[in-house]
């Protein structure tokens, strides 16, 4: 097992690592839309925070050299599900052709008061781009 942490990424601000690798996965811990230089949301509206939150990914799946392409399970935590429809566009966006699985759930609330948080697992192989 190995730890990783992005100094890219919002610190923890909790009892956790970023991401844990386990023989040839890398499970991420869920990112919220925190500017990792202020530890602050800037963003109010769901797109903005979904894109923030997808580059904080990014930069713990940098950090293990990995990118969304090596994705291939994602948990989107949503405190309104009346926001779904910003948060998948952004999402596609994103991820553009690469289609992992996934999984969206209605939660109470999130630190901070974000409206979305995402966690992913991803996996290291060498034919991935």
């Amino acid at each position: 097992m190995k730890v990783h942490f992005s100094k890219d990424a919002p610190k923890s601000i909790g009892p956790y690592s970023h991401a844990i690798q386990s023989g040839n996965l890398l499970y991420c811990s869920g990112q919220t839309p925190i500017k990792p230089e202020r530890m602050k949301i800037e963003i109010a509206d769901v797109k903005g925070q979904t894109h923030r939150v997808i580059k904080n990914l990014q930069a713990v799946l940098q950090e293990a050299g990995l990118t969304l392409n090596h994705v291939i399970k994602v948990n989107v935590f949503l405190t309104d599900m009346g926001n779904f429809s910003g948060m998948n566009e952004v999402y596609a966006l994103c991820f553009g052709e690469h289609r992992p699985a996934r999984s969206t759930v209605a939660v109470k609330g999130l630190p901070y008061d974000a409206l979305v948080e995402i966690e992913c697992i991803a996996e290291f192989k060498n034919d991935v781009e």
